[in-house]
């Protein structure tokens, strides 16, 4: 929570950047206030075990690059992995070591055998991810389009814990 003022101005200022891929932008600008509601749902979501969203954050300085998680969509013994960089940290390597660093916590998890990425295939930033990270892709499926800028088709990334 002590972070909610910091993250509310860093979405503030990439709305545009994140709205052609993030279909929750939608929902923006929220306020200072319902900002600190959606965290205290993702600490409960967090608590809960279903959910486990983390900040991006620069090592030297603390500041705010990002946002990140390991999401229970796809599989009991699956973790969904997403991302998102704020626009003028992009193509620096910035969500990649965020990537890399939550495939070391999902697999401290007992029971979790694999980690998926799910991008839309007209998000070719998003796909250099687990194309670095290890992740090979398992396939394409049509999926709605709640982006401007999605294509309408999820390409699935997974990633074993024994090839990890």
């Amino acid at each position: 929570m002590e972070d909610a003022s910091g993250l509310h101005q860093l979405l503030l200022a990439n709305l545009e950047h994140l709205r052609p891929w993030m279909g929750w932008v939608t929902a923006e600008p929220l306020s200072l206030e319902e900002r600190r509601g959606k965290i205290t749902e993702w600490c409960a979501r967090w608590d809960a075990g279903e959910d486990f969203s983390y900040a991006i954050v620069e090592d030297a300085g603390g500041e705010l690059l990002g946002g990140c998680g390991l999401h229970r969509r796809s599989a009991p013994d699956g973790l969904e992995l997403g991302y998102w960089v704020r626009g003028d940290r992009t193509g620096q390597g910035v969500a990649t070591d965020a990537a890399r660093a939550l495939v070391v916590a999902a697999f401290s998890v007992d029971g979790i055998s694999h980690v998926e990425i799910h991008h839309d295939a007209a998000n070719a930033a998003s796909r250099r991810i687990p194309e670095k990270v290890g992740f090979t892709c398992i396939g394409e499926r049509p999926d709605d389009v709640v982006a401007p800028a999605e294509a309408g088709i999820d390409v699935i990334w997974r990633l074993d814990r024994n090839r990890a």
